[in-house]
């Protein structure tokens, strides 16, 4: 069987038969299993003095819960000899990363759809029902999410030797105030990548590829694109770039009358491809709040 399918394949080669294209379904997939990919090579190594200061923190505050300050002033030094190591650097960045993590959600609905839920939200609101509410706007993401929480090098190295100089003046109450709050200024950053816009970008350069060779599939494909922006606008997806997605959308129409047509959008794409080079990296959202390490 596995030989009868290579000679089928080969056959096909050699009479110079097309090699079907890939569907926008399957550019689509790609898309997010690469930008997926990319990911987990942006996430941050931890730091792992920071990692070992801050559960040495926590230490810290078990062994006031039992009252044993002896054991409380050994674990607060060791947790500043950690940082210490750190501050030693001369390149010591401002936060040191100690936790990290991915998530992915993809919406698999549509325009429509997105509005109906929108509206739906509108009405939980207006009945009170803020927890329903929040729950399906919830739903309403499609996006790959870089989360990181970083320890501040700047004051929890401080914030550990007052509680130390506390602790030496039998002010139990006051060290643990000053450890409960230092646990409390950790800052989780959170890099949210849209991807119907990764989307829509694999998608154009896909038709790019195959608009000569195949212009069927290379309309369905920007067609697919067309959608896949749409998304990302219903779902408020916004960049800083002086392109809109009102341009974009323009843009993509103004290809396929010239594929459908004479068929020389080489420069066209090249010129959209650019634009939404440029909208989405400009669409990418950096997100820092604080976090209780506690």
């Amino acid at each position: 069987m596995k030989k009868m399918v290579v000679s089928l394949v080969a056959a096909a080669l050699l009479c110079g038969s097309p090699i079907m294209a890939e569907t926008s379904a399957q550019v689509s997939a790609g898309a997010v299993k690469s930008a997926k990919s990319a990911a987990h090579d942006k996430q941050l190594e931890v730091v792992q003095e920071a990692v070992d200061a801050v559960m040495l923190t926590q230490k810290v505050l078990a062994d006031l819960d039992r009252n044993d300050v002896k054991a409380a002033k050994k674990d607060l030094e060791k947790a500043i000899g950690k940082l210490e190591v750190v501050l030693a650097h001369k390149d010591a960045p401002a936060l040191l990363p100690i936790d990290s993590a991915i998530t992915a959600t993809e919406y698999v609905g549509d325009v429509k759809s997105i509005k109906v839920a929108l509206a739906d939200v509108k009405k939980l609101l207006a009945l009170g029902k803020v927890q329903e509410a929040r729950r399906l706007l919830q739903t309403l993401q499609s996006e790959i999410d870089i989360i990181t929480v970083n320890l501040p090098l700047i004051s929890y190295p401080q914030a550990l030797k007052l509680a130390a100089k506390y602790l030496a003046d039998g002010k139990v109450k006051e060290a643990r105030d000053v450890l409960e709050m230092a646990l409390g200024t950790m800052v989780q950053n959170e890099i949210v990548i849209p991807l119907p816009i990764l989307k829509a970008q694999a998608l154009i350069e896909a038709a790019s590829k195959i608009a000569k060779e195949d212009k069927e599939q290379a309309l369905k494909h920007l067609e697919a694109a067309r959608e896949e922006l749409k998304i990302a606008e219903a779902l408020g997806y916004t960049s800083t770039s002086d392109t809109t997605y009102k341009m974009l959308d323009d843009a993509i129409a103004a290809i396929e009358k010239e594929v459908k047509g004479p068929n020389k959008a080489e420069k066209l794409f090249e010129e959209l491809m650019a634009k939404l080079k440029e909208f989405k990296e400009k669409a990418l959202k950096s997100i820092d709040t604080q976090k209780s390490e506690k």
